[in-house]
């Protein structure tokens, strides 16, 4: 591990422990803890930074997945299944990665999220209604084909606020209620986040002793979120989600324009 200041590892801390509640609640925690791992290790090779948050970002994810699986009605066959179809899309967008700039990319995906934000904000009821029944054959294939491979491909391609489209995609689409979004959407990223860092692993990117400090705050964060989640409901999850959101939008702004 590199010798890293206290107060800098108090910080980073912190911050993982944050990341592991936004993202339980209603995914995008990559949007603190990459970038504070950015900022307080700016001499780490930027793989071994990716490589060290995935494995941070996995105990967390993992630890709310149990705990909404507990007490939600999480259907743990689909989750599976859009979240191996995930993994194919998100090697599929590494792949394409390297050809792609991203400065294109972003303000297009910052049009979609401001569509997204408008639609949340005019349809009050969206996500906080139970689902009328179980989901269909072909509901459920199209979230396969659009929160699997879609999302997922966009994950590798570019990743920030994954866990935030995929909440949306899945309310929208198997119209569950934001809560069982969230609790579904740990399943998927616990499939996708161990794709990932068995990749990292091999490649030798992980710094495993900090990233087992950070991952014992990012778990604490983790469960706290999804105990809060079950207990406030959905209309607290959709305050969040607009929150993510909105600063998911600043952010790609800034590095669009800024940085």
């Amino acid at each position: 591990m590199p010798d890293i200041p206290l107060t800098t590892l108090l910080l980073l801390c912190l911050a993982a422990a944050a990341a592991g509640w936004v993202d339980a609640v209603v995914g995008g925690g990559g949007l603190l803890q990459l970038p504070a791992l950015l900022v307080g290790l700016p001499h780490l090779p930027p793989a071994y930074v990716l490589g060290t948050n995935k494995a941070v970002a996995i105990v967390g994810t993992s630890a709310a997945a149990v705990t909404y699986t507990r007490k939600a009605p999480v259907d743990v066959r689909t989750a599976v299944r859009i979240g191996l179809a995930a993994v194919g899309g998100s090697l599929a967008g590494a792949f394409f990665a390297a050809g792609i700039d991203s400065a294109v990319l972003r303000p297009l995906i910052m049009v979609v999220l401001l569509g997204v934000l408008a639609f949340v904000l005019l349809r009050p009821s969206f996500g906080t209604a139970p689902a009328p029944g179980p989901a269909t054959r072909q509901r459920v294939l199209t979230a396969i084909l659009v929160a699997g491979i879609g999302i997922g491909f966009y994950d590798g391609l570019l990743g920030p606020g994954t866990g935030t489209f995929l909440v949306i995609a899945l309310a929208a689409i198997l119209h569950m209620d934001l809560v069982t979004a969230s609790a579904t959407t740990k399943v998927v990223n616990v499939c996708t986040n161990l794709g990932a860092l068995a990749m990292f692993t091999v490649q030798g990117t992980v710094l495993w002793r900090l990233s087992a400090l950070l991952a014992v705050f990012n778990l604490a964060g983790g469960m706290a979120g999804a105990r809060m989640a079950l207990k406030k409901g959905s209309g607290f999850v959709r305050g969040v989600l607009v929150v993510v959101v909105v600063s998911l939008v600043c952010k790609l702004a800034y590095d669009q324009w800024l940085a």
